[in-house]
């Protein structure tokens, strides 16, 4: 009960701040902040999250609509109240290191990384600095393994976010809802990336709880990656599932057509990857909230009503499910009724059922945004009691 008083009472001081703090003139001094957008790579699914950050700028009057336009075409800003970098890693590790330099040289005084290679890289980048810029990231499924926090409440104080915490146990369980009796699944993994690592962790630890051998072969370069999967297929396996690396994702091409000479289906837990072939995308699918919650940590930061070192890491996992009737059909695999049933989408004939109509913020004045941001990020205060719970499972973990 000490610990939801605690909350109380940083919700109470978040609301005063607020009523305190002018919504028009705030964290400006002499220069506007300048705010660095920093994407591994262009998605879809990353552009979703992009627009969640842009919509609660705009929401918060830091961009007018004019500044809109120009950031809707990947154009940096410099703007009446904010400037904006924007950057993009072409999926490429070194050239997303360049970025994250790049945006450190050029001053900014916030970064926003999309994904967990970037989100790490702005993180070894300013560890060490004595005044690092404010991170807050997203669309990071693995940050606690990619060293950028140790726990939602032991992190550096410069750094927060939200973690799109991927329902490993739910996905790994859709194997047997396609083949019940499947036996043997494998995964391909990236040392390099830690969220690679990571999925070949949970994806091992799902599969053995349902009986099934987990088989996996490493992958360096995107060479590595049809010879990896042919590897895989001379084992056995009855199903490929994709641990999350940028190397596979750039790779399903070329994974779906060597699955298709064994009629072996593919499984990927980013839901859009189906696009690019993948026969079952499940995974997170929540990536507009996650550019939401970032927007609500960075709109309070500027407006001064928040201390981002006492937020927690948020979390909050969502599963999405859905399928390529197309390469499978070019497979031979026909997917089961069950699986079918739990599909929030397909694609058929080339085009998708997916609803196409773009979130949105919900409709509200900015004082009544304001006092339910304030609320959220309330509810993300780390008290004592956290710090000193999430301590002790780190020690006891490691003794």
């Amino acid at each position: 009960m000490k610990g939801v008083k605690n909350v109380r009472i940083v919700l109470v001081l978040f609301a005063l701040l607020a009523l305190v703090a002018n919504p028009v003139m705030q964290a400006q001094d002499e220069e506007n902040p300048a705010i660095a957008i920093l994407s591994f790579g262009r998605t879809a699914l990353n552009e979703l999250t992009r627009t969640g950050i842009l919509d609660m700028l705009q929401a918060y009057q830091f961009i007018n609509a004019d500044e809109r336009a120009l950031l809707n075409d990947f154009q940096d800003l410099e703007g009446e109240r904010v400037n904006i970098i924007w950057g993009d890693g072409g999926m490429d590790l070194p050239t997303a290191n360049l970025m994250v330099e790049d945006a450190l040289d050029r001053g900014a005084d916030v970064l926003l990384p999309l994904m967990t290679p970037v989100a790490q890289i702005a993180a070894n980048l300013t560890f060490d600095l004595e005044q690092p810029p404010l991170i807050l990231f997203s669309v990071v499924s693995a940050p606690y393994a990619a060293g950028i926090a140790d726990s939602p409440c032991l992190k550096p104080p410069h750094i927060a976010g939200t973690q799109a915490q991927v329902p490993f146990d739910q996905i790994v369980s859709l194997l047997r809802a396609q083949q019940p009796d499947i036996s043997q699944v494998g995964i391909m993994v990236n040392a390099a990336e830690p969220n690679s690592v990571n999925g070949l962790k949970q994806i091992r630890k799902h599969g053995e709880a349902l009986g099934l051998t987990v088989e996996d072969a490493p992958i360096a370069s995107l060479s590595d990656v049809p010879i990896a999967a042919e590897t895989l297929m001379d084992k056995g396996i009855e199903a490929l599932m994709i641990s999350g690396s940028s190397l596979e994702v750039r790779g399903i091409p070329a994974i779906i057509e060597v699955a298709a000479e064994y009629s072996v289906p593919v499984f990927s837990p980013a839901v859009g990857n189906v696009n690019l072939g993948a026969h079952v995308g499940a995974g997170f699918n929540d990536f507009y909230r996650e550019g939401v919650v970032v927007g609500r940590m960075l709109t309070a930061h500027l407006e001064g009503s928040v201390d981002v070192a006492a937020l927690s890491i948020n979390a909050l996992p969502s599963l999405g499910v859905a399928l390529n009737l197309d390469t499978a059909a070019e497979a031979g695999i026909s997917f089961s009724d069950e699986l079918l049933a739990m599909a929030d989408s397909v694609i058929e004939g080339g085009k998708s059922t997916q609803d196409r109509k773009p979130p949105s913020l919900p409709d509200m004045s900015l004082e009544e945004r304001r006092a339910a941001d304030l609320e959220f990020l309330a509810g993300l205060a780390c008290t004592d009691e956290m710090v000193a719970e999430q301590q002790a499972a780190l020690d006891a973990a490691a003794g």
